[in-house]
């Protein structure tokens, strides 16, 4: 027996199953609407756990952030984890923008949209460079942070506070974090990683898909 093949066979099978596996928890966690319930928080550790829930319950957001994990992966150096701040900066900006009563227009077909446009740049490999891969996370985090905003309305001080910071390191941790698993997983069998790296995005782009054809329906 080929040990070094069954190994690698072993790695593949591992990585399709741990890949169906968090998707199966994210679609589960998606029809929970809202960590409290749909309540607005109103404690500091209410805010804190809301913040940490929503871009994981919230299907179409954490795709963005399997998305925005694909494309950061082919930075080289401290862009990996400078490039995604531009993201979560926005986030919180977008957040503050709809407190402050902004409005954008249609911006559950624009969150969508940005899914579908970051799943189809992964899957083709057109990777941007680092400042326009910041630009694009600048925009699309206006956009996800301005749905973030809707579950915080009428919150007081402490709880916002919490909740911003909740999801902006949940964010950070999932898209370095998995740039970093990744990384590791090259090591053992750089099949294994353009797999799981496939499924990912081929999983993000459906389900940005899927969300732009409810948008428009």
């Amino acid at each position: 027996m080929n040990l070094t093949k069954h190994m690698s066979e072993n790695h593949l099978r591992g990585t399709v199953a741990v890949t169906a596996g968090l998707l199966l928890v994210a679609t589960t966690s998606a029809f929970a609407h809202h960590p409290m319930g749909g309540m607005t928080p109103q404690t500091f550790s209410q805010g804190l756990l809301s913040g940490f829930g929503h871009p994981i319950i919230g299907l179409d957001h954490f795709a963005f952030l399997v998305v925005a994990m694909l494309l950061t992966c082919a930075l080289k150096g401290a862009s990996r984890f400078l490039v995604p701040l531009a993201f979560i900066g926005a986030t919180i900006g977008g957040t503050v923008l709809h407190l402050g009563a902004a409005s954008i227009p249609m911006s559950e077909m624009l969150v969508a949209l940005s899914v579908v446009v970051g799943g189809v740049l992964a899957l083709t490999r057109r990777y941007p460079g680092a400042f326009a891969l910041s630009a694009i996370f600048a925009a699309s985090g206006v956009l996800h942070g301005y749905a973030y905003g809707e579950s915080i309305i009428g919150a007081e001080a402490a709880p916002l506070v919490a909740y911003l910071i909740g999801f902006a390191a949940i964010q950070y941790a999932l898209i370095v974090g998995g740039v970093l698993g990744l990384e590791k997983l090259a090591a053992y069998s750089e099949k294994a990683r353009l797999l799981a790296a496939r499924v990912s995005g081929i999983a993000a782009l459906a389900t940005g898909g899927l969300f732009l054809a409810l948008s428009l329906t």
